[in-house]
């Protein structure tokens, strides 16, 4: 019987590719088109729902005051997100993000 070693999870690598910016997101996507790794998918979903909750708290953050107050916190709790994204894509996990990771894999199914 094979194991699996987390350096052998399909799409593992696009899983962290995905994390890389803008930029890896959409290169992770498009490397995942044809190959359909459920591993990449995942995390491709939850770095999507990140990207999304970035964009709208940059116009939260247009509003003076308290917009700039929540924008100040969200980027914090955006950044904390993301590191525990890298680090579950680089460890071989699929766990959905801290806050918002449920509702990004319900949001982003479609893909």
């Amino acid at each position: 019987m094979e194991t699996t070693t987390q350096s052998e999870i399909p799409g593992k690598t696009i899983g962290i590719i995905a994390y890389l910016t803008f930029i890896g997101l959409i290169a992770a996507f498009v490397m995942n088109a044809e190959k359909n790794h459920e591993f990449a998918k995942f995390h491709i979903r939850q770095m999507l729902g990140l990207v999304v909750t970035a964009i709208v708290t940059s116009i939260i953050g247009i509003i003076p005051f308290i917009g700039w107050l929540i924008a100040f916190v969200a980027i914090f709790l955006e950044l904390y997100m993301w590191v525990m994204g890298l680090l579950n894509a680089v460890n071989g996990r699929m766990n959905p993000l801290p806050i918002l990771g449920r509702k990004y894999e319900e949001w982003f199914k479609s893909l």
